[in-house]
């Protein structure tokens, strides 16, 4: 293990334990104030005497629930929303079922029963957006707002515009690209590579937006084939195993690691629909941008590629400066508010910090674990500060870092190209999920009391 890296990743786990600790104090839930803070901006908070609304009740839950799956929430995590707010609004007898793609909700009480169904997960949610449903589901499953509030603040969601124009966002995604491939093991080729490669393809991430859902699998494939194709014609012009980094860090976004290790989180609890959806969708993702890579190396003509070779990394500083690099590029392309910057930043050093120091002795897998497991209640915790924002937001850049989503198409592209070792890397990536799925369940217990202020 380098010194100097361990010395780096001392020193900013523990100023970040200091920082957490100071800020600890200054988040006091304090529902009277939220609830006055809801009257000011125009929403109704619920009242204990208000008789109860079975329809306004149910088309509150379906909004939130479709938001909330579209936002990449578990389905675990909708149903208990959805039940607290069921509860606030004087039917506690009400049934939830929430799958990957649809939210059944049956709202019932007082001798009275209403039941709707709404599909979701239809589109996906910038942070900015993630973070707005976040504080309408706070104050929603407290009381703080009413049904008729809820809706009207969840369609102010959907409707909001990206905080940043498609400039910055497609350079954010150059910049990013970059920083993650210093992570990865890049030569300053590869760097330049990687980002290159990555405004192009952040260019058409922008432009896919605009394009139907069903086109979707021919956007993965065209992206990866893109990629794939510049990464071995210049391999085989020989600029070095260097640049290989640039085959994984422009396709970060594409890699759907978060959806497999939710898929594991789900079916560990139970959720067998939902976690065996997750986990086809996943695979189906993985074998796109597999067969993207396969492709172009059979158009160019290289027989074969090492995606384990990895060159000196850039000196111990490079890496730490990259994670910040990343943290403020990821928020730009995913058009976080300018006041969350600092919260993900923190996340992400803690997070790096984590894997520098237990990787070199127990290995990437126990490493994953141990950083789900340290990232998961800090999370949390900044998600419980005023201005702080919802722990997906700050979790999702955190979890990339992790990178189980590259080892699995690896695997894939090593299989579909009859490597034989495709199958060992599947299951190292395979374990690496259920690492951090187990890691996240973990800290789950140690942060599932801190919820931020309803505001």
């Amino acid at each position: 293990m380098d010194i100097t890296s361990t010395v780096i990743a001392a020193a900013v786990l523990l100023i970040s334990a200091v920082l957490l600790i100071a800020v600890r104090g200054r988040a006091v839930h304090d529902i009277a104030v939220s609830a006055q803070s809801a009257v000011l901006t125009g929403s109704t908070p619920v009242v204990e005497s208000d008789p109860p609304d079975p329809d306004a009740a149910l088309a509150a839950a379906e909004s939130v629930g479709s938001a909330m799956i579209e936002a990449g929430y578990s389905v675990e995590t909708v149903q208990d929303v959805l039940t607290d707010m069921a509860r606030v609004n004087g039917l506690p007898e009400s049934e939830v079922l929430a799958f990957p793609n649809a939210v059944l909700v049956s709202a019932r009480g007082a001798g009275q029963s209403r039941t709707g169904a709404v599909s979701a997960g239809q589109g996906t949610m910038l942070f900015g957006q993630i973070d707005e449903i976040q504080r309408t589901v706070d104050a929603a499953r407290t009381g703080v707002l009413d049904p008729a509030s809820i809706v009207e603040r969840i369609t102010r969601v959907r409707a909001m515009r990206p905080i940043y124009g498609p400039v910055p966002r497609a350079l954010a995604y150059a910049l990013l690209s970059g920083a993650l491939s210093v992570l990865l093991g890049a030569t300053w080729i590869g760097v330049g590579l990687s980002a290159a490669l990555g405004l192009a393809v952040g260019a058409g991430l922008l432009v896919s937006e605009r394009v139907p859902k069903r086109y979707g699998a021919l956007i993965t494939v065209g992206i990866a084939l893109l990629v794939a194709v510049v990464v071995f014609l210049l391999l085989k012009s020989g600029w070095g195993t260097g640049i290989m980094a640039a085959l994984i860090a422009p396709l970060v976004v594409l890699l759907p690691g978060a959806l497999l290790t939710t898929a594991v989180l789900e079916l560990s609890m139970g959720h067998m629909i939902s976690g065996a959806g997750r986990a086809a969708a996943g695979m189906m993702q993985l074998v796109l941008l597999g067969a993207g890579i396969v492709a172009a190396g059979a158009v160019v003509g290289v027989p074969d590629f090492d995606f384990t070779e990895r060159p000196e990394l850039l000196g111990p500083v490079a890496p730490w400066a990259a994670v910040a690099v990343f943290g403020v590029a990821i928020a730009v392309h995913r058009c976080a508010p300018m006041r969350d910057i600092p919260w993900m930043l923190l996340v992400l050093y803690v997070a790096y910090s984590a894997q520098v120091l237990v990787d070199p002795l127990v290995g990437g897998i126990v490493a994953a674990f141990v950083g789900a497991l340290v990232v998961t209640p800090v999370t949390a915790l900044v998600a419980r500060q005023p201005s702080g924002p919802a722990a997906l937001v700050t979790f999702t850049p955190a979890f990339w870092l992790l990178v189980p989503g590259a080892l699995g198409l690896v695997s894939v592209a090593d299989a579909l190209g009859g490597d034989s070792a495709g199958a060992a890397t599947l299951i190292a990536a395979l374990s690496t999920m259920v690492a951090i799925a187990l890691g996240v369940l973990a800290g789950s217990s140690l942060s599932n009391r801190m919820r931020r202020p309803a505001l």
